[in-house]
């Protein structure tokens, strides 16, 4: 899928690498991928290396000390990526063992893009009574597959905030100000 959808809808994903602590195995399958693939993309960011890395970020600095604040609550990040050459380099079988572990009632599926171009994406909530306590994202088109996981308690809100920071991509939609858009039509 297109890099900026997975990461606009999943913004923080990247932060934290991928938390198993909420019984989600990663299928080795996926790390055969890495051997076919043209580029490869592996992030695992436990609770320990993101306290580490949270070190790094200033409080002084009124941005870095809420996103200092944000890592503190997750208990990981979890991103495989992988590009490949030509179609048909993986199928949807290399994560239906991931599929089958997002199950209600923990999970849901909050978004499920279906296209006949091949690019699909779904989202996945983990319920945490009435907070989330995790975002699982699955995004995979002909000669590309991503599969996102952060663990720990995500306030919707404040997700697009991670972007920029310890290696995370700046990520969301672009908004227009209305007078910027007012600009454009003249």
């Amino acid at each position: 899928m297109k890099k900026l959808l997975i990461f606009g809808l999943a913004a923080a994903f990247v932060l934290p690498a991928w938390a198993l602590d909420n019984n989600i195995k990663m299928p080795v399958n996926l790390d055969r991928l890495a051997a076919r693939a043209t580029e490869s993309v592996d992030v695992t960011l436990d609770a320990s290396m993101l306290e580490l890395a949270s070190k790094f970020l200033s409080q002084d600095d009124p941005d870095q000390a809420h996103v200092k604040k944000l890592v503190s609550k997750l208990k990981g990040v979890y991103v495989r990526s992988f590009e490949f050459d030509k179609e048909g380099q993986y199928s949807m079988s290399d994560v239906e063992s991931l599929r089958r572990q997002l199950k209600a009632p923990e999970w849901s599926r909050i978004v499920g893009v279906r296209s006949l171009k091949g690019e699909n994406s779904e989202v996945y909530l983990q319920k945490n009574g009435s907070k989330i306590g995790g975002l699982f994202v699955i995004a995979a088109e002909p000669k590309e597959l991503t599969i996102v996981h952060i663990d720990g308690p995500i306030d919707p809100e404040e997700l697009s905030q991670l972007g920029g920071h310890m290696g995370i991509p700046k990520i969301g939609v672009k908004h227009e100000s209305a007078k910027s858009a007012g600009k454009d039509q003249e």
